[in-house]
Formats: C-alpha cells, structure tokens, sequence
C-alpha cells in the first residue's frame, strides 16, 4: 500500500490496482499538486463540506475520472445534481463496496453545513485504513479499533478545529493501528503542532503503533 499525502488532510491510497484519494483540498496552501492534475481516481472521499476538505475539488475530480463519490447522504446528494454520475450516499455506520474496496461511513465530532461530520475506514482486499476526519477524541474510537482493525489510522493534530496532540495519542492507545500518520497541523498559525512530539509521545504511550510523519508531496509505503 503506497499513501501519498497531499497537505492538510488530503491523502492518495493507492493498493490492490486501485487509487483513491480522500478530501481532496488540492487548492491549498500546502498540497504539492492542483486539481488538473488528477489524471486517475476510482473513489473519492469527502469527510464533510467545509472548504478546507476538498467537496468542490472533489467533483470536478470526479466528474473528469468518473470516479465514484462517496459521502454523507446530504452531501452526496448535492453531489449528484451537480453532475457527477456515480455517487453513494451513505450515512454513518453504513458501508457500500466499490470494485472491491469497501467504504465505511463513521462518526466524527466536528461541525458543518449539509449532513454530519464524518471520518471513513477504508477496507481494501491488503489493508484498511481509518481516516479520522476533522473530530476531537470520543471513546468510540476504541469501537471503529475493535470492530475494523486498522492497520492504519490518518489522524488529526493541530488543535484549535481538532483534537491536538495529545488528544490524538489517546487516539492511538483506543484504536491501536499499525501505523500512524498525522495531518491537519501547520496549514495555517492556529494548528501549529510539532509531529514529531506526537512521535515521541506515540512511542512512549503505544510503542506497538509506528508512527510515518509525510510531508506534504511525500508518498509512504507500507508493508501491511
């Protein structure tokens, strides 16, 4: 499995012949490529509608690649009549399989405009994946550990719209991961956070979890 991040919480998965990319903020200050640089997706997930999450980039992403779009009911809908063909419009705790990658909607605690707040556990044929979204910690966490078992959790650590660095390595103690990789920090001032401390912390509270800091651009390949 090759995860490629792209700045703030955007990720490219790439396993098992497939590719899908997850909010997909390609506009930002920090991703390393633009929106018409896609040239191939199959999925495309979107935690929840706020700017900084990638819906806008999202379907025009999809509506080039014909790849599916996949989010909370509301926003999928929204989706759909804006001219993207393929959409699943799931609600949380459901799942829909696409090509052989199954898609879970879960809980986050968060804000937004249209539906709820979501993170996803991605299921593919190698490995599975926990995109945490944009939340704070909640003790569920250690249920989506239970019920999914990621082998890797993409989590948040910034602070001030999320939890930080603390909170995020409690995260890791509940859901128990393989492999860590965190993100939405250092985009703007007010989610300054330092992965490495959230490295050393992750080694001293759940030294069974490796933490992967990636830079913005940079790709990880993990062996699952």
């Amino acid at each position: 499995m090759q995860i490629t991040y792209l700045g703030h919480a955007a990720f490219k998965i790439e396993a098992d012949g497939k590719v899908v990319l997850i909010d997909p903020w390609l506009e930002g200050p920090t991703s390393p490529v633009k929106t018409q640089d896609i040239g191939h997706a199959d999925i495309v997930l979107v935690t929840h509608d706020h700017g900084d999450h990638g819906y806008a980039e999202g379907v025009e992403i999809c509506k080039r690649t014909g790849a599916f779009f996949i989010a909370i009911n509301e926003l999928g809908i929204q989706a759909h009549e804006q001219g993207v063909e393929h959409v699943h419009t799931l609600n949380i705790g459901g799942g829909v399989t696409v090509d052989g990658v199954t898609v879970t909607l879960v809980q986050a605690l968060h804000s937004c405009s249209k539906g709820a707040p979501t993170g996803f556990v991605i299921q593919f044929p190698s490995g599975t994946v926990y995109h945490a979204g944009d939340t704070g910690i909640f003790s569920s966490m250690e249920t989506i550990g239970e019920l999914y078992s990621p082998d890797v959790a993409l989590l948040p650590i910034g602070g001030y719209y999320t939890m930080g660095v603390r909170e995020a390595v409690m995260a890791v103690r509940l859901i128990r991961p393989r492999y860590v990789i965190p993100m939405h920090y250092n985009t703007f001032p007010v989610i300054e956070a330092d992965p490495q401390e959230f490295k050393n912390l992750v080694a001293q509270q759940a030294p069974e979890t490796r933490v992967e800091v990636v830079a913005p651009g940079g790709t990880v390949e993990l062996e699952l």
